[in-house]
């Protein structure tokens, strides 16, 4: 999951600058871990304790308050309610990436992203989103082939991968949906040669930059098999003690380079 938090931190300084280009400095003075962090490590929290994951989810609201949260979900989450409210939102699937590395069949992978997803996202589309993320990440870590993962999501989820992002970049712009978000940063890992390469192409769609690279990251990390040193070091020296120690007990637990 460190590959997802660290295209947060890189997408963070991006979210709405538009950018349409893979030229730019990976790190700046203000990049940061964003919502798209936080929840990703309390998904990771609830896999490794098995506590409730609404309850996980508020206590990390509480612990990380001012860091982006949507509206909807933070409204959820400061009235501390307990109830879904029918997102179709990307959230869903910018917190799911432990999922994919944490199980170890394809039908525990899709429950339990449905699960992830369901406390907040209930909506078909925000569930079809988070559990297309985490079997892509399923696939990319357990196969290493992109062509399987891409006949697997396209035909268990209808999303057409087929695009080039060439295509998609000049019309493209920022988006919360889940499918204005997804396919396309599966389209990024898809078209990418490399961890930073699949980033960079996430970035570049200029849309819901830290998000679209946070899911293109948890795929890539699987697939290219972690996330290079240079970058791994520079984003783990963001984070506080609590979230390094779930990060750091989520690898030992799954073998995660």
């Amino acid at each position: 999951m460190l590959g997802a938090i660290a295209g947060d931190v890189v997408g963070s300084v991006h979210e709405y600058a538009g950018t349409k280009t893979k030229t730019f400095p990976l790190f700046v003075r203000h990049s940061d871990f964003t919502d798209d962090s936080v929840l990703t490590v309390a998904v990771a929290d609830w896999i490794l304790t098995k506590k409730d994951l609404i309850d996980t989810f508020h206590e990390y609201v509480r612990a990380y308050p001012g860091r982006g949260y949507g509206s909807m979900f933070g409204q959820w989450a400061s009235t501390k309610s307990r109830n879904p409210y029918n997102s179709y939102g990307n959230g869903s699937a910018m917190r799911v990436s432990p999922v994919g590395f944490a199980f170890g069949t394809i039908e525990e992978v899709l429950d339990y992203a449905a699960r992830s997803a369901a406390v907040t996202h209930d909506h078909s589309e925000a569930i079809r989103g988070a559990q297309a993320t985490a079997a892509a990440i399923f696939y990319a870590r357990t196969y290493h082939d992109k062509k399987k993962l891409h006949d697997f999501v396209t035909s268990q989820f209808g999303y057409d991968l087929t695009r080039r992002l060439d295509d998609i970049r000049p019309q493209y712009s920022f988006t919360e949906t889940c499918y204005g978000t997804v396919p396309q940063a599966l389209i990024a890992f898809l078209e990418s040669t490399s961890y930073e390469d699949a980033i960079r192409n996430a970035i570049s769609l200029g849309g819901d930059a830290d998000t679209l690279a946070c899911i293109t990251g948890g795929v890539a990390e699987a697939y290219y098999g972690g996330v290079p040193s240079d970058i791994a070091d520079r984003v783990m020296a963001l984070l506080d003690d609590r979230i390094l120690n779930v990060v750091e007990q989520f690898r030992r637990r799954f073998n995660l380079a």
